[in-house]
Order: structure tokens, then C-alpha cells, then sequence
């Protein structure tokens, strides 16, 4: 599992806590109900309100993929691609039949199977990159979620702030309670801002760098797929993979 994210926002939370400390502040006394409610549940409202409920079913499920998502770099799919070619080469597209029934990434398999079929060059490019686009699609779909989150938080941080100075007006009475009452009006700002740099942003950029990973994988399938249909040398294959991973995403597909 990739921990970048968890170990990102521990350290962003520890670095905040620690500097409360430092300043000689109290770390309970930012740790607050109502403005923590107010906040993750106004903003998870809000959020909501500004989708579908099958938007929000599949952002959740992303989140939960996105946590526990494993990077498997692209260039792993070389030797395996280079190996197709060359038993292609050999023996002719029918002998990968067997090789597809192990194959563990489904969609190198997907593509194989295309190519053992005889399906046509241009009509595999059309099926996986259509399958790609669709991938890549739906991480930016999901990360909307938790984009729009970010955006709504310190709104709704700055609405708790408002609520909290109108009680602050209510108590004018009682001169002893307002340093109290106009610190814990600010607390539901901090959090508002602190939740949406910390928490829902990073997850959003998270979840469509994950999208790009995967669409750049793809892409080395694709290609790949189609030189061993071609019937290419495999070091051939292999050194075009190997450039079409060093390139640019964009430029690899202008390619």
C-alpha cells in the first residue's frame, strides 16, 4: 500500500499541533464539537447537495481505493510485453492464448485477447483508449467530490465564525467570558481552512494522480499490444516502451 497520503496528512496535523505547542497554546482548545461538527458535516452537506447520490457512492468507494492503492510502475509491463513479442514472433499471435489465461492485469489481457481474435489494429486502439478515457474520467469525476469539499470548507468555517461572534454579541453582559467566547469563534475558521489544505484537497489530488497512473499504464499496454500484433522485434517493442515511458504524458499520447 502506498502511504503517502496518511503519512502527508499525519505530518501536516503534527506540524500544526506542534507549532500550537511551541506558541504555547493548548492543542485541546482547538479541538472543539461544535465547530468540528459544524464544519465536516456543513461541508460533507454541501458537498452532496452539489451531486448525484451515485457520484457520492463512487467518490467514497475511490477514497477507500485511493487509501489503499499499491503503485505499480508501467515499466514492470516491459519484459512482460517484450516476452509476448517474441513468443508471437515465434510461433504466431495463437501461441499467447496460453499465456493470457495467466495473465493477473486484466487489461493487458483484455488487449491480448483482442489481437489472438483478430480483432483489427485500429478497432483494439479504439476499445482501450476508449477504456483508458474512461478511467481517467471517472478518477477526475471522483476527485470533484473532494475538490468541492476543499472549496466549501472555509466558507462554512467562516459561517461558524459568525454564529460563534453573534454569541460573543449576546454575552457583552459578561466582560470575563468573551476572551473565551472569541477564541472558540475563530476555531471553526481554523478548522474550515485546516480541513480543506490538509485533508480534502490532498485526497482529491490524490485520487487523480492515481487516475493518471493508471491511463499512463495503459497507454504502455496499448502500445504494446499493438507492436506485438504488428508482429514487432521485441527489442523493437522494448525500446519503444522504454521511450514512451520517459516521455510526457501528453506528448506519449501525441506520439
Amino acid at each position: 500500500m502506498d502511504r503517502a497520503t496518511p503519512i502527508g496528512i499525519g505530518l501536516a496535523f503534527a506540524a500544526i499541533l506542534g507549532a500550537n505547542v511551541l506558541e504555547g497554546g493548548n492543542p485541546m482548545s482547538l479541538i472543539l464539537m461544535p465547530p468540528m461538527i459544524l464544519v465536516i458535516f456543513g461541508t460533507l452537506g454541501a458537498a452532496i447537495a452539489g451531486c448525484t447520490l451515485a457520484d457520492m457512492k463512487s467518490s467514497f468507494a475511490a477514497l477507500k481505493t485511493a487509501m489503499g492503492y499499491k503503485a505499480t510502475p508501467p515499466a514492470e509491463l516491459v519484459p512482460v510485453v517484450v516476452d509476448l513479442a517474441d513468443k508471437a514472433r515465434r510461433g504466431g499471435l495463437l501461441t499467447l492464448e496460453d499465456a493470457v489465461a495467466e495473465m493477473d492485469d486484466e487489461f493487458l489481457k483484455k488487449g491480448v485477447s483482442l489481437a489472438v481474435d483478430g480483432t483489427d489494429a485500429e478497432e483494439i486502439r479504439e476499445i482501450l483508449e476508449a477504456e483508458s478515457m474512461a478511467k481517467k474520467k471517472k478518477a477526475k469525476q471522483d476527485a470533484k467530490f473532494y475538490n468541492d469539499m476543499g472549496g466549501y470548507a472555509p466558507t462554512i468555517g467562516i459561517i461558524g465564525t459568525v454564529m460563534g461572534l453573534v454569541h460573543v454579541l449576546e454575552n457583552l453582559s459578561e466582560p470575563d467570558k468573551l476572551g473565551h467566547l472569541i477564541a472558540g469563534a475563530f476555531v471553526a475558521t481554523l478548522w474550515g481552512v485546516m480541513t480543506a489544505n490538509v485533508m480534502w484537497l490532498p485526497i482529491g489530488s490524490r485520487i487523480t494522480r492515481i487516475g493518471d497512473l493508471e491511463a499512463a499504464r495503459m497507454e504502455v499496454v496499448i502500445e504494446g499490444v499493438l507492436a506485438v500484433q504488428a508482429g514487432s522485434n521485441p527489442r523493437v517493442v522494448a525500446q519503444r516502451l522504454e521511450s514512451l515511458l520517459a516521455m510526457d504524458p501528453d506528448e506519449a499520447k501525441a506520439a
